[in-house]
């Protein structure tokens, strides 16, 4: 049968802005199912990453000399990648995969037919089938694409004591949440969020809220994506009688 490999998670933290970018998340092979399909797996990564949609004979086989077909039934036409006795084959590849994706000759000598897709695009979003003709097996993988940006902070002085601050930021995909907290890492009461998604299918989101000076003298703007499990946030220092440091 085939089975998707075990989970892997690989996490990134920047220095300034607390965020978490999973890129793999796979789930266990359940051995013992001769003939279904294995349950759906997700895989989150970003924009402009290359990730490996995995995907394994058990036994293992060597598949260099047979054929194996990654698809996506949503598309016409469906073929992502086809190997064939020891070749690519990919005039009927659709167009938006043509020259990303590859599979591993000393992979597949080991029965891994997992395919490697570079650069991935929003639109690579969708589930991937991974066909093994001469077992009639196949295993199904969902790829989440996600995309985001750092918010930005800007500020209008009010009086000495009242300053309004807002939030944006741009390019998310899927749509975000908005935060505002303050130094003790208590949420703040803010307007409600403003969401404009753009003709590329990114989001736009923006939140404005009012402080007093009584509140704290440190504040954040939080932006997260529970779906690509993604954090970003921007923090503001405010000194004196609501001067900005």
């Amino acid at each position: 049968m085939l089975c998707l490999n075990h989970g892997l998670f690989s996490s990134i933290r920047g220095s300034v802005y607390q965020h978490t970018v999973t890129l793999l998340l796979l789930a266990g092979c359940f051995r013992g199912q001769s003939q279904a399909a294995q349950p759906s797996q997700t895989i989150v990564t970003l924009v402009g990453e290359d990730v490996v949609l995995p995907c394994r004979l058990e036994p293992p086989l060597d598949a260099v000399s047979k054929s194996v077909e990654w698809g996506r039934p949503d598309l016409e036409p469906r073929f992502v990648h086809v190997w064939h006795e020891g070749r690519n084959h990919l005039a009927n590849q659709n167009p938006s995969y043509k020259g990303r994706t590859s599979v591993s000759i000393d992979n597949l000598k080991q029965g891994d037919l997992s395919l490697l897709l570079s650069a991935v695009k929003l639109s690579d979003n969708g589930v991937y089938r991974c066909y093994f003709p001469q077992k009639s097996k196949e295993s199904t993988v969902e790829l989440v694409v996600g995309s985001l940006s750092t918010p930005v902070i800007s500020t209008t002085k009010y009086n000495s004591s009242v300053l309004d601050l807002q939030c944006e930021s741009a390019g998310w995909y899927p749509e975000p949440e908005v935060f505002w907290l303050d130094a003790e890492g208590n949420l703040l009461s803010a307007g409600p969020t403003e969401t404009v998604r753009g003709p590329d299918d990114l989001y736009t989101v923006s939140s404005r809220v009012t402080v007093e000076k009584r509140h704290s003298n440190s504040f954040t703007c939080r932006v997260q994506q529970q779906r690509i499990n993604q954090i970003r946030e921007t923090h503001i220092q405010i000194t004196g009688v609501f001067s900005l440091h």
